[in-house]
């Protein structure tokens, strides 16, 4: 809007500009000459002192209004005062890291101790908004019910929620703040550990948890001979991939990284085989928070997060996390 506004202010000078060259066309009486030039200065000065009051007034009052749309009072949030964020309960590495304590609600890992890719980015963005770090409440909310239509007890859920276009018919979706792509995990010289090709893999009992993107991908790209393995929870998952029911499961690099470790070994005597490119370029997903349909907070938190690419502080944050996290090597890439 503010350039629009600054486009329109340029325009009328212009304008004014060529109006004076038009009133200054030669006369034979100096006089006249005079009043002219006069009268079309005058003429001039007005209009560009007008168009240039009009365009400042109108980008400072824009500017303005978007700030204070944004001012945490003026927040739509669910609680008043408090920044309410919704993440799944087990919080799993390497998105939530630190582990948590006895009395805590939280399994594996509590989000209220900032650590891990999630929790940081989402206290940073609650940095932004102008709430401290103890106005900001963790709440569990499961992964289906994230993309799910329908109110919401949370300002936005943060948990590996790849954006899709479907998903965005039911809620809406702050920008990406971290692109991704699908790997495979499989155990340690089984046959499928050799596979170097989305071809290699069609012959094998993959699997993933149900209703995420990773089991979309098996199903869309893949498409294997047999029906995929389909889990309600990451857990069951990967107890099923050490049970030796399914011969190898996909999810999110950054997650096979985790469950790979070797310091780690979630699945046991396990190894990312690889990672799947997107055809088009970039990566296959791209993750970010989910909001209530029509929640005006998601134009916010887009804010905040475009003021953290542009400063560095979310490559900071995803370098802290993910990069320095992992102790597996590079991962390849299929052939598709």
């Amino acid at each position: 809007m503010r350039r629009v506004l600054v486009i329109l202010a340029v325009f009328g000078v212009l304008a004014a500009a060529c109006g004076s060259d038009g009133g200054t066309s030669p006369t034979t009486s100096s006089g006249t000459t005079a009043a002219t030039t006069g009268a079309t200065t005058a003429a001039t000065t007005a209009a560009t002192s007008g168009a240039t009051s009009g365009a400042t007034s109108g980008a400072t009052t824009g500017a303005t209004t978007a700030a204070d749309e944004c001012s945490t009072d003026q927040l739509n949030l669910v609680n008043a005062g408090q920044l309410t964020v919704g993440t799944d309960n087990p919080a799993y590495p390497p998105w939530f890291s630190g582990g948590t304590t006895k009395d805590s609600m939280w399994k594996v890992d509590d989000p209220n101790n900032g650590k891990g890719l999630e929790s940081a980015v989402a206290f940073e963005v609650a940095k932004r908004l102008g709430f401290s770090k103890d106005q900001v409440e963790w709440v569990v909310a499961p992964f289906t019910q994230t993309y799910a239509p329908g109110s919401k007890d949370w300002d936005f859920a943060i948990e590996q929620i790849s954006v899709t276009k479907k998903r965005a018919e039911a809620v809406d979706f702050s920008d990406s703040y971290y692109d991704v792509n699908q790997a495979l995990v499989a155990i340690k010289g089984s046959p499928v550990a050799s596979a170097t090709s989305v071809e290699d893999l069609k012959d094998f009992n993959l699997a993933a948890p149900i209703g995420t993107t990773a089991y979309t991908y098996i199903t869309d790209v893949i498409q294997p001979n047999t029906e995929p393995g389909s889990y309600s929870t990451l857990a069951d998952t990967v107890a099923a991939l050490n049970a030796h029911q399914v011969d190898a499961m996909v999810v999110d690099l950054p997650t096979a990284l985790y469950i790979a470790d070797p310091f780690v070994q979630q699945v046991k005597n396990s190894v990312v085989v690889g990672q799947f490119a997107n055809p088009e370029g970039g990566t296959t997903d791209h993750v970010g928070m989910a909001f209530q349909k029509g929640n005006p907070l998601v134009a916010c938190v887009n804010q905040a997060l475009g003021a953290m690419t542009d400063d560095g502080t979310l490559a900071d944050l995803q370098e802290e996390w993910l990069s320095k996290q992992t102790n597996v090597g590079t991962v390849p890439v299929f052939k598709s």
